[in-house]
């Protein structure tokens, strides 16, 4: 188990800054399956997992929404045949924030059956 999948996510209130890129640098090796992409100028963490079936792919995207309303953040799901892409960033700051790794690492922890 990873150190950040045994945080909690905290509160975000929309005056904190996203995380900069020294600190994203920090936090990758942590979650090192996931990539920094950037859409609309917003920096997002990102991974697709792979299955076997939709139905497969389908249970995993309730187990993430599962943790995700427990964490009160949510992420950006898309399922598809045979995979998921699962997408984390903080909607309120326009970017990254811990929690995002935090997701990030407690996610790659549902998809090994761990939790």
């Amino acid at each position: 188990m990873s150190e950040l999948s045994e945080m909690t996510c905290t509160a975000c209130r929309g005056d904190e800054p996203t995380l900069t890129d020294t600190e994203v640098a920090e936090l990758r090796p942590r979650v090192p399956e996931w990539h920094v992409v950037q859409r609309e100028g917003i920096k997002r963490l990102e991974r697709v997992f792979r299955f076997r079936n939709f139905a497969q792919a389908l249970a995993f995207t309730n187990r993430v929404g599962e943790q995700a309303e427990e964490e009160g953040h949510h992420p950006a799901l898309l399922t598809e045949w045979g995979k998921v892409t699962v997408t984390w960033w903080t909607h309120k700051i326009g970017g990254l924030h811990r929690n995002d790794f935090i997701m990030a690492a407690k996610t790659d922890e549902l998809s090994e059956g761990r939790t």
